[in-house]
């Protein structure tokens, strides 16, 4: 294996880019492809190539990654249940690859650091997007003495908020040298306002001159809270206010909590007015055709569906919860309600779906916020600097000490 070039230099001739592996616990979304594809997009090609490694289900969206060489391997861990092979199988991917660096991410992705230790990956990141960690009772808690346990054995941290930073510090332990804040990015090409009328989307009927959709894009579980948007949306209808007619219901991904979503809204005589096609390739175009984005989620590990949002033109009504509260600002780009408060989550909607001028102006703040802090360029930008800084350096805190901090 060649030695790294040093960072910001240029890979001489003859030299091969160095391999990062990325963990992910599935691919069957396109907000985790899209992330990733646009993260790689954004490195340099020259310096690093990237192999994916999907614990299960790596799902229909992987035709853009591999267009740009990447390969996307599934071990084919059984999903909920207890599997302890797949850690075999993991081992024998990262012998085949022998990365240079391997990039986890949350809960999912810490027992693979040990996994990459005994494999001889000798670089290894892991990133928390999301408190997955601190959740309350015996699962939470096991959750968080393992990443402490585990400390010693990664290199270097990601957060992707201040509130995620602080918390890897203060309450796993942390070194604040191995720690990062890299904020998320978002691709404001490919996520854009409309341009002209909202497309007819949906089946016949659910799209009409002058409705309203309120949108949603995310897994459907517990941790999402879609039952809460759907409540909130079926106490609006019931409403007489003359403004909630115009309302519609769009929900973008797949889950457990799906079916019971249906249901509800079937109970509701609301069906009609109400479109949750799973999961889809086209979110951009989705998104496009939303007049309101609504994030419902408890936790906050689902920030990349807001801020392609934002990069929308959308307005957001979100949840204040961890690094939510950093990316929605009320009066100005949205408006934060508690979590699992459908009367809240309703007053919130209702503003936007009355006066839709103030809609129109905060969504327009926000594609601003976005361009101005959280391009995929400052973003990429901000992760070379911690993949130089681990692959070249034994010393990679002093490295970095300058970087990794980005808001934009």
């Amino acid at each position: 294996m060649s030695a790294p070039s040093p960072a910001g230099a240029p890979v001489q001739d003859g030299e091969r880019p160095l391999l990062v592996v990325h963990l992910v616990e599935k691919l069957a979304s396109a907000e985790t492809e899209n992330g990733l594809l646009s993260l790689i997009r954004h490195l340099p090609a020259e310096r690093y190539r990237h192999a994916i490694v999907c614990l299960h289900d790596a799902g229909d969206y992987q035709a853009g990654l591999r267009e740009h060489g990447v390969e996307v391997i599934n071990i084919h861990k059984r999903p909920d249940s207890c599997d302890p092979l797949h850690h075999v199988r993991l081992y024998r991917v990262l012998r085949r690859l022998q990365p240079d660096l391997i990039h986890t991410r949350n809960r999912s992705g810490l027992l693979a650091q040990v996994v990459a230790t005994l494999a001889g990956v000798h670089r290894r990141v892991h990133a928390e997007h999301g408190r997955e960690l601190s959740g309350h009772g015996a699962r939470g808690l096991r959750g968080r003495l393992l990443c402490r346990l585990l400390c010693p054995l990664i290199d270097h941290f990601i957060a992707v908020s201040s509130d995620l930073e602080h918390w890897l510090v203060e309450s796993i332990g942390a070194e604040p040298a191995r720690v990062s804040q890299i904020a998320n990015g978002v691709d404001s090409v490919q996520f854009h306002p409309r341009l002209g009328p909202a497309a007819a989307i949906g089946p016949p009927g659910f799209m009409q001159d002058n409705v309203f959709v309120l949108g949603s894009v995310g897994h459907m579980d517990g941790d999402g809270s879609q039952i809460t948007l759907v409540e909130a949306f079926l106490r609006l209808i019931a409403s007489p206010h003359p403004a909630h007619a115009r309302l519609r219901l769009l929900i973008v991904g797949d889950g457990p909590e799906r079916a019971e979503c249906l249901a509800m809204l079937q109970r509701g005589g609301a069906a009609e007015r109400a479109w949750l096609p799973g999961a889809r390739a086209d979110v951009p175009q989705l998104m496009r055709a939303m007049d309101l984005f609504v994030q419902p989620a408890r936790v906050d590990n689902r920030s990349n569906a807001i801020l392609e949002a934002m990069a929308s033109g959308l307005p957001v009504v979100a949840t204040a919860v961890g690094g939510h509260t950093e990316l929605v600002h009320p009066g100005f780009t949205g408006i934060l309600v508690p979590p699992d408060s459908a009367d809240l989550l309703a007053a919130a909607i209702a503003d936007y779906c009355r006066i839709p001028a103030i809609a129109a102006r905060h969504g327009a703040r926000a594609r601003g916020q976005v361009i101005a802090r959280h391009s995929m360029p400052a973003m990429a930008r901000d992760y070379l600097a911690v993949y130089d800084a681990v692959t070249r350096s034994e010393d990679a805190d002093a490295v970095l000490g300058g970087h990794g901090h980005s808001t934009g």
